[in-house]
């Protein structure tokens, strides 16, 4: 099953850029033990994960009535910090969550992918 998982939300973590040097590398070595651990695990594969720039750099598109408009900034107030997505398969939820908790405490979405065939 194919689920992905949105970094929607520094949770308990403060701001990247409040961090220090240093407490920004120790994050950045939870993100590659995550990594590891799942190149190491069986069934489980990274298939896509990106870092996103901030909410002030987003575009919303919406088509009402079929015309179709942009605007700047997020769509939602849940997705404004989002940070970082990961597209990843896996056996099941149950061992994709246990992986997830290698990674810093941010607040996470995890939606399974639908195969339309």
């Amino acid at each position: 099953m194919k689920y992905l998982v949105l970094l929607i939300g520094d949770g308990e973590l403060k701001a990247w850029p409040d961090h220090t040097e240093e407490e920004q590398q120790e994050v950045m070595r939870q993100f590659e033990a995550f990594d590891e651990a799942c190149r190491e695990r069986v069934g489980v594969t990274i298939l896509a994960g990106e870092a996103l720039a901030g909410p002030s750099h987003a575009t919303t598109v919406r088509t009402r009535g079929g015309r179709t408009s942009l605007t700047e900034g997020p769509y939602a107030e849940v997705i404004e910090a989002m940070g970082g997505f990961y597209l990843i398969e896996a056996p099941d939820l149950d061992v994709l969550v246990e992986l997830l908790g290698i990674l810093p405490a941010y607040d996470i979405q995890i939606s399974p992918a639908v195969d339309p065939y």
